[in-house]
């Protein structure tokens, strides 16, 4: 499909589809930040959800740097992931130590903080910062797909990223400075066709054309060379892990403080009963508090394990 065709379809179909999501009404970087976050993996609606009370109890970056890692586990539960909740709260400390509150937009610098990768750091530069570069998200991988390779297989990102940077319009006049990091080749960008052609709008288009295709469409993301089939979530070690972080934030009232080992794997074994599954191992249960310790969610005191 020639390129220029293809950003105006997609501009057309972004005003026709597009979706009035709360994190879009804003600029502020921490909550563009956090969407992008809280949106991996998780459905749009969940994150919906979910946004207002975290902003309630952590309205900042400030805020957040400030509060304690099991607040930010504790405000986390349900979203699924608690690394991610881990990072967001060590990115937002770095936030406020390094830069005093105010986000980067330089791209190496946003990519240098926990948690944020390639995607993460685009999606605050085109979204707060409305700064181009490439932003390549799941639906922006299935529209690419779909558009220049279809019936495709194995397509890797590798050939998806010149066109992805080619698509994106330039920065519009009055952004924040086009010229850093990965903008130093700012002739790599389309020249915008109007006011309203930029690469906040752009990116929205195509993550709501994206979103549209996957339910009219078979999904063209899994004809991605890196596309991997998530594993079942029920009865894996990772909703174990996630079974003894919840023990563990329940027990911070706790007197004597914390859980012992064996009230770990008690709790693990009526969780895993309740579910109609065989009692865990001793050595599963040694595995997964070792990992967790190492991790930063939690601490071994006294023969006791406490809350990060």
């Amino acid at each position: 499909m020639e390129l220029d065709s293809f950003r105006s379809l997609m501009r057309a179909e972004g005003r026709r589809l597009y979706r009035d999501l709360p994190w879009r009404r804003t600029r502020d970087p921490y909550q563009i930040w956090l969407s992008e976050v809280m949106l991996q993996q998780t459905q749009v609606p969940r994150v919906e959800q979910r946004m207002p009370a975290w902003l309630e109890r952590f309205p900042s970056v400030e805020a957040l740097a400030a509060a304690s890692a099991a607040d930010v586990l504790e405000a986390w539960q349900g979203m699924g992931y608690n690394r991610r909740a881990l990072a967001l709260h060590e990115a937002a400390r770095q936030i406020v130590d390094r830069y005093d509150g105010v986000f980067p937009h330089d791209a190496a610098e946003l990519r240098a903080l926990p948690g944020i990768g390639p995607a993460t750091a685009q999606g605050i530069r085109a979204f707060a910062f409305d700064l181009p570069g490439v932003y390549l998200e799941t639906n922006v991988r299935t529209v690419f797909l779909h558009h220049f390779f279809p019936d495709v297989p194995g397509v890797p990102d590798r050939e998806l990223i010149p066109l992805i940077e080619a698509a994106c319009p330039a920065a519009p006049a009055g952004s924040a400075d086009a010229g850093d990091a990965d903008d130093d080749s700012a002739g790599r960008y389309a020249v915008p066709q109007d006011a309203e052609d930029t690469p906040r709008n752009w990116y929205y288009a195509l993550l709501d054309c994206g979103a549209y295709l996957k339910k009219t469409v078979p999904n063209p993301s899994r004809r991605s060379a890196g596309h991997v089939r998530q594993s079942r979530f029920e009865g894996s070690r990772r909703q174990k892990r996630a079974e003894v972080v919840r023990m563990l934030l329940a027990a911070r009232g706790a007197e004597p403080a914390g859980l012992s080992f064996d009230e770990v794997l008690a709790g693990l074994d009526a969780f895993e009963h309740q579910a109609g599954r065989e009692p865990v191992e001793r050595s599963l249960v040694e595995e997964l508090l070792g990992a967790l310790t190492r991790e930063g969610f939690c601490a071994e005191r006294d023969g006791r394990w406490l809350i990060a």
